[in-house]
């Protein structure tokens, strides 16, 4: 209080002097301000004592009003008017003055300061309230007038866009962010009676806004230095949008800290690349009291004469060094003079300028006066310096577009940008060791933060994945349970179904009956996914539908494949040629004629065709497994068979065969899948055959090791020396495909061995001490001796012998000895084990091979190379056995006979055995069904009806009348069950059946012979199925191969063969018959012989 009254002294004395008046009041009005804020800062206890600071504040308060009521008359009084100025009141009390209108002062809230009530503003708080006066300052900023409203409910006018015409003056006012309402300098300045008091640096530094804040008159001031004179010419205007792309984004609260002849501080601040400035200039409004403009005014600066015009800004460039500013370089002090209107907005740029270039240790960077200013123009202030700040205080580089927007101001901007962008070229200037500290401490915090997380999000990936796979693990029993309850009831439900068939089995084959065929292969996934053409292997045996030969038979058949309309008409064109000389009327005249009334045969078959086999296309599953997935078809076959006896015959027993005889309710005729699997092996085929008692080639079933396949095939090769070769079967196989072979004759030591064999009688080789050292020799040539020789049959399942013994070994197998003969002749056997135990032969026939004598490709029916007896005696021991394993249905038997070369005798090996229908019993059935004959597998005859008309005269017409007589003749049949050729699918069917007909290939009715076909598929068209009828075995073999020929050269060109095994079975039936005509030579010589000696 003592300095007040010193002051207050001192500006009596003053008060003498005209001339030095206005410093005083400024100068008192200034310690006063200062000394108020200064008072915030004294703490509230002092030696145990209690400051009054609010009694303080209210005398400085009261002080200050008199000394601004006293500036106010000395002002009234040198001017001769009343003029009131806008007072600025302290931040904290918010309260405003303004010109020529005053608000309520009830609508003016008061928030001044109140020590000791409770915590202060916190950061954020101070923060903003700092910014909302930053706008308040700011009169030509877009908010002022918004925040004016909402602090103070002071409605400043909208003076951006005028309500009429705009009228020229010539008076202007400047004005810039730091400039509140400003009067407009009088031109009759020079003409008051008191000289104005002279203005000091700090003041003009300060402008007019900062006179205005003083409570300082500026018309009482001598402004000469500021007076300007603007012409009247109307000034180019620009939206405001055109510079509104190169405003920055505020980030922080800037701090001005540069001040005439003071060091700035340090500021952060973010740099990118330069970007160029934007010019734009605004008509300002024409005085004070035209308030409806909203346009700003652009910062010129004044020269000393105070009047505007161009200035050329060559000369208004200065230098920083080091970071920081010379006050006293003449270049800064010319920018300093040009630009001190709008000086309090341009220090907090270059303080903030400075920090940076500090911070980075630039040595020297020449500053742009006219960009520095049109920076300050562009109202992005505060998002230029604001987002430096934030930027270089919250991270190690620079980046974003303030920094790029400062660093524009430069003249050397690339030199200066090269050095920011130096790696490292923070931590060498001012603060950089807290910086890289900083960085470093952060890094490793990110770092050890990112890592917990990670331990974190892998704790809670693996808490995650266990609980997935536990649910998985209780769903998977869940269902593995409830699949396994379902297959135990449908098991137990087909052996019920199987006692039922089996106890009614004569009467349901002599009443009305349907039979449900579905020709599924119940492979294993990966035997049918090496298999192509799955669906079309399945469909191999349409013959089925020839059980409608029958007149108590229906027959549902269901397609794994999409059937054309030409199939269909086909099949039924085919199987209608059977019921002409049957459904053709008698003469009702002759006695116990009758006419028919049997249903035609081609309505008693019904084809259908799963609703899921276009769900499924490449999944190769089985028609069983199809046929599960497809309740409409489901819906369809129950309701064909309701009320009806039926049963279903399937092909290879699957699982889903017995689901499917569950849903529709129906006996499956065929073993159970587990039985069906385990003896349709080669492996269980033997097992079967050595129980029955039947003579199997010598070997060695359920071969799992590399080692037990050596010592098996040493001890085998020593056991038996006639033997040539040895083969290698899979039990997972069929057709041949998994079958390999090696021959005896490329071993080392064989021709020793031989002579080892030679020196002993057989009975003597049998016991084992003879064949030791052979067995020996063998076990060391072994192994190389199958890595060299041994070949598997289908190279293009198993090109290698390697690939073919990585699977042997896998899924086991049967080594076995190859006939020891030249001549050797397999025949198929076709066995029908009935439920209540009978044993029937349905078909029988020799074996006609491919590419090899390990691949059936078709056969001769009937069979013609053994005796009917042996052969019937082998089956019925066979099928004995297979019943008592509780196999009933169809089961296909294949053997093997040649002369034994010592003893010259006929062997019949049993060598295969597979449960299911067979492709040739399928064919046998089509051709049963078109001759009208019956196969005798017993006398091994194909005895076929065949009608004679006569004629004889009748009394009651007085004419004649023919009679019908049927004699049987003898037929043999050459069937070819998968005929492939890969040209035929260029060929459609009515095409290829018109190119036999002018060939000659065709069937005759009458005589019941000539060539028949079975078609599989409507789409593909492959692969067919074709069937020769004639009176001896040659004639039909001829057929064959002569049919073959042709289609091979009508649906071929010389530079188009095709993919097709038509050769491989010509060339095997010309050796057949070739063998034949040996035959037939040899018996008519026997017969010669024979009458001779009668």
């Amino acid at each position: 209080m003592k300095y007040l009254f010193l002051k207050l002294s001192e500006m009596s004395d003053i008060l003498k002097n005209s001339d030095e008046l206005g410093n005083v009041l400024v100068q008192v009005q200034d310690d006063l301000r200062q000394l108020r804020r200064s008072l915030y800062r004294v703490p509230i206890h002092r030696n145990g004592e209690i400051v009054d600071i609010q009694a303080l504040d209210r005398a400085i308060h009261r002080t200050e009003c008199g000394i601004r009521r006293r500036a106010e008359q000395y002002l009234n009084t040198v001017n001769k008017q009343i003029l009131i100025l806008p007072s600025i009141e302290d931040i904290q009390k918010k309260s405003t003055q303004i010109s020529r209108w005053e608000p309520p002062v009830e609508s003016i809230p008061d928030q001044s300061p109140q020590r000791g009530q409770g915590v202060g503003p916190s950061p954020g708080q101070k923060h903003k309230e700092a910014f909302t006066m930053r706008l308040l300052y700011n009169p030509i900023h877009p908010q002022n007038r918004t925040v004016m409203h909402q602090r103070y409910g002071i409605k400043l006018p909208n003076l951006r866009y005028r309500s009429g015409p705009a009228r020229v003056v010539t008076q202007r006012v400047v004005t810039g962010p730091t400039v509140g309402s400003l009067a407009v300098v009088s031109v009759r300045t020079s003409h008051q009676l008191y000289q104005a008091p002279p203005l000091s640096d700090k003041d003009m530094k300060a402008g007019i806004a900062g006179l205005l804040e003083n409570s300082y008159d500026p018309c009482a001031a001598d402004l000469s230095v500021f007076r300007t004179s603007v012409q009247p010419n109307a000034a180019p205007l620009h939206p405001r949008d055109s510079s509104s792309s190169h405003k920055i984004s505020p980030t922080a609260q800037g701090q001005r800290a540069l001040t005439c002849g003071e060091v700035p501080g340090p500021s952060h601040c973010h740099s990118s690349q330069e970007s160029p400035p934007t010019w734009t200039t605004h008509t300002p409004p024409t005085s004070a009291a035209s308030k409806s403009s909203n346009h700003t005014t652009r910062l010129t600066p004044m020269n000393p004469q105070g009047s505007l015009f161009p200035v050329s800004t060559s000369n208004l460039c200065f230098n920083i060094l080091e970071g920081h500013i010379n006050p006293v370089s003449p270049d800064f002090c010319r920018f300093k003079q040009h630009y001190c209107l709008c000086w309090g907005l341009l220090v907090d740029v270059l303080g903030v300028l400075e920090r940076l270039l500090r911070e980075y240790a630039i040595p020297c960077a020449r500053v742009n006066g006219a960009r520095l200013v049109e920076l300050v123009q562009g109202g992005d202030l505060e998002d230029a310096t604001g987002g430096v700040r934030e930027g270089v205080s919250g991270s190690s580089g620079l980046g974003g577009s303030s920094a790029e927007r400062l660093l524009s101001v430069l003249e050397n901007t690339d030199e200066v940008w090269d050095l920011v962008l130096r790696p490292g070229q923070r931590y060498r200037g001012e603060g950089g060791e807290e910086a890289a500290a900083t960085r470093i401490q952060s890094s490793w915090r990110s770092h050890m933060a990112r890592a917990s997380y990670q331990e974190h999000r892998r704790r809670r990936w693996a808490v995650g994945t266990i609980t997935i796979s536990w649910l998985m693990h209780i769903q998977r029993v869940h269902v593995r349970r409830s699949l396994q309850e379902s297959r135990r009831t449908q098991l137990d439900n087909y052996r019920i179904r199987a006692q039922y068939l089996s106890a009614n089995w004569k009467h349901i084959q002599s009443s009305r009956r349907t039979i449900i065929h579905i020709p599924s292969l119940g492979y294993s996934q990966s035997q049918r996914f090496r298999l192509k053409g799955f669906d079309i292997l399945q469909n191999i045996q349409m013959g089925r539908l020839c059980d409608v030969k029958d007149d108590n038979v229906e027959v549902i058949y269901v397609c794994p494949v999409r059937l054309g309309d030409d199939l269909f008409q086909y099949y039924s064109r085919l199987i209608g040629l059977h019921q002409g000389p049957i459904g053709e009327p008698e003469d009702p005249t002759e006695p116990g004629s009758r006419t028919s009334t049997q249903t035609p045969m081609a309505k008693r078959f019904t084809i259908l065709m799963p609703d899921a086999l276009d769900h499924f296309p490449n999944h190769n599953m089985c028609l069983s497994t199809l046929l599960k997935y497809s309740p409409r078809t489901l819906h369809r076959i129950r309701n064909l068979i309701q009320g009806k006896q039926a049963y279903m015959v399937g092909g290879v027993t699957h699982l889903d065969d017995l689901a499917v005889a569950e849903e529709l309710e129906v006996s499956l005729l065929g073993p159970e899948p587990a039985v069906a699997q385990l003896y349709s092996t080669k492996s269980g085929g033997r097992r079967i055959f050595t129980s029955a008692g039947v003579t199997v080639p010598p070997g060695q079933w359920d071969v799992y090791s590399l080692q037990q396949l050596h010592e098996v095939l040493a001890r085998l090769m020593a056991e038996h020396m006639q033997v040539r070769r040895w083969l290698f079967k899979m039990d997972s196989e069929m057709c041949g495909r998994g079958t390999a072979y090696c021959d005896v004759s490329h071993l080392s030591c064989f021709t020793w061995a031989q002579q080892e064999y030679s020196l002993c009688c057989p009975d003597q080789w049998r016991n084992t001490w003879t064949q030791e050292s052979v067995f020996v020799k063998y076990l060391e040539e072994v192994p190389g001796w199958l890595t060299q020789y041994a070949q598997p049959v289908r190279t293009s399942c198993y090109p290698t012998w390697t690939c073919f013994l990585d699977m042997f070994l896998k899924h086991g197998g049967v080594v076995e000895a190859y006939p020891p003969s030249d001549s050797v002749t397999c025949l198929t056997v076709d066995l029908f084990l009935q439920p209540d135990g009978e044993i029937t032969m349905l078909s029988c026939g020799d074996q006609l091979h491919g590419p090899s004598n390990l691949e059936v490709a078709g056969s001769s029916v009937p069979q013609a190379s053994v005796s009917p007896e042996d052969l019937h005696s082998v089956c019925l021991r066979v099928g004995r056995a297979c019943l008592s394993r509780c196999i009933t249905g169809h089961v296909s038997l294949d053997l093997a006979t040649f002369l034994d070369p010592v003893t010259l005798e006929q062997q019949l090996w049993a060598v295969d055995l597979d449960l299911g229908y067979s492709n040739q019993l399928a064919l046998s059935k089509l051709m049963l069904m078109l001759t009208g004959g019956r196969l005798d597998c017993r006398t091994s005859r194909l005895e076929v009806p065949l009608t004679t008309r006569q004629t004889k005269p009748c009394p009651r017409s007085r004419g004649l009348k023919e009679t019908h007589h049927s004699l049987v003749s003898s037929r043999y049949a050459v069937l070819g069950n998968r005929l492939l050729h890969t040209n035929l699918s260029m060929v459609h069917y009515s095409v290829f059946f018109q190119m036999c007909k002018a060939q000659g290939i065709g069937f005759d009715i009458k005589e019941k012979q000539g060539t028949v076909f079975a078609l599989h598929d409507s789409f593909e068209r492959y692969s067919l199925g074709m069937i020769t009828i004639s009176e001896d075995l040659q004639g039909a073999l001829k057929a064959f191969v002569h049919n073959l020929s042709v289609i091979h050269q009508e649906i071929s060109a010389p530079n188009m063969q095709g993919e097709t095994n038509f050769k491989d079975l010509v060339r095997d039936i010309e050796d057949v018959l070739g063998l034949t005509v040996q035959n037939n030579s040899l018996t008519t010589k026997e017969e010669d012989k024979t009458c001779g000696l009668n």
